[in-house]
């Protein structure tokens, strides 16, 4: 695949080019981010530019080398994931694949591998597999995914050229849903719920986030500070454990996103289906008021991560935000 059809990467797109073109990759890569927001995509595209006979620094697409990555038949790039009833990577998948990355590439100028999730290595596979990050057989390509590169051992991370990934936005998401054929309407829904990851917008309940979408928009409509009933009820019905209020609040900032963007005379927001509830947020405060509860729902997401009691959290966030208009 071409690296233009990785969203929301440019940065490191750029990168990864400006290496292909120099001829200065590094022998391992250690891609940062939450599962779904593009590490394992950037990390083919970055093999089948490598392995591309036609393009020095992108994927042609068309060449018999490119053509077997993307139909994942390519006898040079191994995968190693922990086996079916297993879940660590064991010492054994490691070495087996330091025995493969050995032998003389079948095709490709070089062999290469792919490790995901890396953080699943026993430490005694991770240990084994130090003089192979610094020194790859054959110039062999290593690039681990992991989801957070500090439950990695530092030996591990000290040898890899460490790449961070940022959760997809909202409009990313929301495209490559509409690329993989789901209905506007439901891609609109989920997409600012997904947390930046393609794979957990896929795995959302549609029917029962559209529920609690509605649910939310009622309660926040009502709150009102001098009705303190209005408060507190909405904090017992919308708080739940850690996660559900997480998403939650990831709701509430998608919804307060685009009043913004309304506010600011930008018709273009994600929550399409909704929009005259949008819009009344939008109207009911203040610009300058909307970023500052935008501000307070980022905020309140940070301590409920902190450990924070999720029904506290958001009873005073719920007084913040119903002062009243401002």
């Amino acid at each position: 695949m071409p690296f233009a059809e990785i969203l929301g990467h440019d940065r490191i797109i750029e990168v990864l080019r400006r290496s292909l073109r120099g001829g200065k990759t590094a022998h391992s890569y250690l891609f940062e981010g939450v599962q779904g927001c593009g590490r394992k995509k950037t990390a083919l595209a970055l093999i089948q530019a490598l392995f591309c006979t036609t393009l020095p620094d992108d994927a042609c697409g068309v060449c018999p080398s490119c053509r077997k990555i993307d139909g994942g038949n390519h006898p040079d790039i191994h995968f190693i994931s922990p086996l079916p009833d297993k879940r660590d990577i064991s010492i054994e998948q490691l070495r087996e694949m330091q025995h493969e990355l050995a032998l003389r590439p079948y095709e490709a100028p070089r062999k290469a591998c792919i490790i995901d999730p890396a953080e699943r290595m026993s430490v005694s596979a991770a240990n084994s597999l130090l003089k192979t990050l610094e020194e790859p057989p054959g110039n062999a390509l290593i690039i681990l995914l992991t989801e957070n590169a500090g439950m990695l051992l530092s030996t591990v991370r000290s040898r890899c050229q460490l790449i961070r990934f940022a959760p997809l936005s909202p409009e990313h998401v929301l495209s490559l849903l509409e690329e993989s054929g789901m209905a506007p309407e439901a891609a609109a829904l989920v997409a600012p719920m997904a947390g930046g990851s393609l794979k957990r917008a896929l795995e959302l309940d549609n029917e029962a986030l559209a529920a609690r979408r509605d649910a939310v928009l009622s309660r926040i409509s009502q709150l009102n500070v001098n009705r303190i009933a209005t408060v507190f009820d909405a904090a017992e019905e919308l708080s739940g454990n850690r996660d559900a209020t997480l998403e939650l609040l990831d709701m509430l900032l998608s919804f307060f996103r685009d009043a913004v963007h309304l506010g600011a005379g930008n018709g273009e927001i994600v929550n399409r289906s909704v929009r005259p509830a949008i819009e009344s947020i939008a109207t009911r405060r203040s610009l300058p008021r909307n970023l500052e509860l935008l501000e307070s729902i980022y905020e309140t997401r940070r301590s409920v991560q902190r450990n924070a009691n999720p029904k506290l959290a958001l009873d005073h966030l719920f007084m913040v935000m119903g002062d009243g208009g401002r």
